[in-house]
C-alpha cells in the first residue's frame, strides 16, 4: 500500500513518500551466519545488488511519518546504541509483499522493522528472557504498538526461541549501517543520518542584523549545537537568515524550539 505524507511544521511543509505494508502493514537467498556470542566473523555482508540502499531510498524513509495519527521521527544513530523493549515477529501474512524500503519482504531472510532506526542499520538482538542473540538488518518500518521496538522476522524470531510465544524482551545493539557491521574505526565511529534539520531564528536584510542574532543565540546555547548564518534572496532581494543547526530530528528541533519559547521560528528539513 502506497502511503503518501504531507505536513505544514511551523511554516515548512515536509513531504514524503512510504512504502508501508510489512508490520503494519529481501529476498532469499542471504548468506547469515549468527549465534550467541559477540563474534560476527562468520556473517558475510549482502551484496550491494541484492540490497536497496539508494540516497533517494534512505531520504524518503528518514523522513517523518504518520501511522494512526501519530508522528513518529527517524532520526540519528551510532553505532554502539542499545534500546530495550519488547519485539515481536511477522510472518506469512505479509510474505512476498513490499516492505518500506521497497524490497520485498522474506520471511526466511533475516530482517526486521524498525520505527525509526535507518534502513540497512544492522543490530544484534538479544533475548533477555533465554540469552538467544542474531543479527538482522532493518528493511522495514515498524512494529506500530506501544512498547515494542522492534519486528523480528520468522527466521530471526526462530533464532532467538521466541515464535512459539510471540514476544520476547529483548535488547538491541546498533553494529553497523549500509547492511555491514562495522569493522574499520571509521566504521564504528560513523553516524548514520540522512535528514538535516534546522531553526530559523531571524532573517534580515541587513548582514549586521543577522551576525547580531547569531552571536545571541551563541550566547544562549552554548557548545550544544551550532548558530550559522545562510544567504540567499527573497522577493528578490538578498537576505540573511540565522539557523540554529545540530538537530538529529524534527521532534528535538521542536523541544528545542518550546524550551527557549520561540514557537513562530521556522523548521527547515534538507
Amino acid at each position: 500500500m502506497l502511503l503518501k505524507n504531507s505536513f505544514l511544521k511551523s511554516g515548512v511543509i515536509l513531504s514524503a513518500t512510504f512504502l508501508f505494508t510489512g508490520c503494519f502493514s529481501s529476498f532469499s537467498n542471504q548468506n547469515y551466519s549468527y549465534g550467541n556470542s559477540n563474534n560476527y566473523s562468520g556473517y558475510k555482508s549482502i551484496p550491494k545488488e541484492k540490497m536497496r540502499n539508494s540516497k533517494a531510498m534512505h531520504k524518503a524513509t528518514m523522513r517523518p511519518y504518520q501511522i494512526a495519527g501519530k508522528w513518529y521521527y527517524p532520526t540519528l544513530a551510532k553505532v554502539g546504541d542499545e534500546q530495550d523493549g519488547i519485539a515481536s515477529w511477522y510472518g506469512p501474512n505479509f510474505h512476498a509483499k513490499k516492505t518500506s524500503n521497497g524490497e520485498t519482504y522474506n520471511m526466511y531472510a533475516m530482517t526486521a522493522a524498525h520505527k525509526t532506526l535507518p534502513m540497512n542499520t544492522m543490530v544484534k538482538v538479544n533475548n533477555l528472557e533465554n540469552g538467544k542473540s542474531t543479527v538482522v538488518r532493518i528493511n522495514d518500518r515498524g512494529p506500530f504498538v506501544t512498547g515494542r521496538i522492534i519486528d523480528l522476522s520468522n527466521k530471526a524470531a526462530h533464532a532467538v526461541d521466541m515464535v512459539k510465544k510471540g514476544t520476547a524482551r529483548v535488547k538491541i545493539t546498533v553494529l553497523g549501517f549500509h547492511g555491514k557491521i562495522a569493522q574499520t574505526t571509521s566504521e564504528k565511529n560513523e553516524t548514520m543520518s540522512v535528514g538535516r534539520y534546522f531553526v530559523q531564528v531571524g532573517a534580515f536584510r541587513n548582514l549586521s542584523g543577522a551576525k547580531i542574532t547569531k552571536r545571541k543565540f551563541e550566547n544562549i546555547i552554548g557548545n550544544n549545537y551550532t548558530v550559522v548564518i545562510k544567504d540567499g534572496y527573497y522577493d528578490n532581494a538578498p537576505i540573511n537568515r540565522v539557523w540554529v543547526s545540530g538537530f538529529r530530528s524534527e521532534e528535538e528541533a521542536v523541544d528545542f524550539k518550546t524550551k527557549l519559547g520561540i514557537s513562530g521560528a521556522m523548521i527547515i528539513a534538507q
